[in-house]
């Protein structure tokens, strides 16, 4: 009975730590004194208003960058996973020459930072034109991404067993068949994995945005978010709005995929 209360405590006081800090940015979004600090702990006064909600899409850009990060992270997500899903699958089943080297490379990129690769991504964006571009953002997020995708997916096609393949193939179903009426649909938990993976690669990026995109009209989420800040004074209210309206796509992603999250994590690291 100690031990069952001792835990639960554990749980419920965790739970007020991670809960709080999104209250408190609630609370800021309310204030219409645009105070970031206060000497209350309350979080809806009787002065909040709903003010800085509307402001923020009204007398901003917000809309504009929502459907600038909404595009470029659908497609990174769509790249990710189309490339993650069949090269993975080739590099599980087929034996051919380079295949470990590649396969060490794909590696070895997760040794560096993306920070450390800016210079040479912006050096081959510009000489391609592609400064400015959402191209040019999305084939750095894409690259970015991709080898952790495909050490992720090539590790659960590796615990699915060759036998439902050479099933399939008995059947008389094609190679391209059997990958896309078989191993596609068994392998639904990597999948949501790599494309949730991909997907959070590009919604909340800052660095290299702020490095390849500089039309104001082009901006994502987080440079737009930036634009709050100035050097004199920082417009908390809407900073604090936006952030908490940045987070509902990813809620509601994490709440609809999160029966796939721990298979797909864990089934994947069985064999690799």
């Amino acid at each position: 009975m100690i031990k069952k209360l001792l835990a639960w405590t554990s749980i419920l006081l965790f739970v007020a730590f991670s809960i709080y800090p999104m209250l408190y940015v609630l609370g800021v979004s309310l204030r219409g004194d645009n105070a970031f600090q206060s000497q209350s702990l309350e979080i809806i006064t009787a002065t909040s208003t709903v003010q800085n909600f509307v402001d923020l899409f009204t007398k901003t850009d917000f809309l504009v960058w929502l459907k600038n990060s909404l595009v470029i992270s659908v497609l990174t997500t769509i790249l990710g996973v189309a490339f993650a899903a069949t090269s993975a699958y080739a590099l599980s089943r087929f034996q051919f020459r380079g295949r470990n080297m590649m396969l060490f490379s794909l590696l070895a990129t997760q040794m560096f930072p993306p920070t450390m690769l800016i210079l040479p991504f912006y050096i081959i964006l510009s000489k391609l034109q592609l400064i400015d571009n959402f191209l040019g953002l999305l084939l750095i997020y894409s690259s970015t991404a991709l080898p952790f995708c495909v050490w992720q997916m090539k590790a659960y096609y590796d615990t699915i067993p060759k036998e439902l393949e050479e099933a399939a193939v008995l059947d008389g179903c094609s190679r391209w068949l059997t990958f896309y009426k078989i191993i596609l649909p068994v392998s639904a938990p990597a999948l949501v994995i790599t494309a949730l993976f991909s997907f959070m690669a590009s919604w909340s990026e800052y660095v290299v945005a702020a490095v390849v995109l500089q039309d104001p009209q082009l901006y994502t989420l987080p440079l737009g978010l930036r634009s709050f800040q100035a050097s004199m004074a920082t417009q908390w209210g809407l900073y604090a709005a936006g952030a908490l309206i940045v987070s509902i796509p990813v809620l509601i992603l994490f709440m609809s995929i999160s029966r796939y999250l721990v298979s797909g994590l864990t089934i994947g690291s069985v064999k690799g």
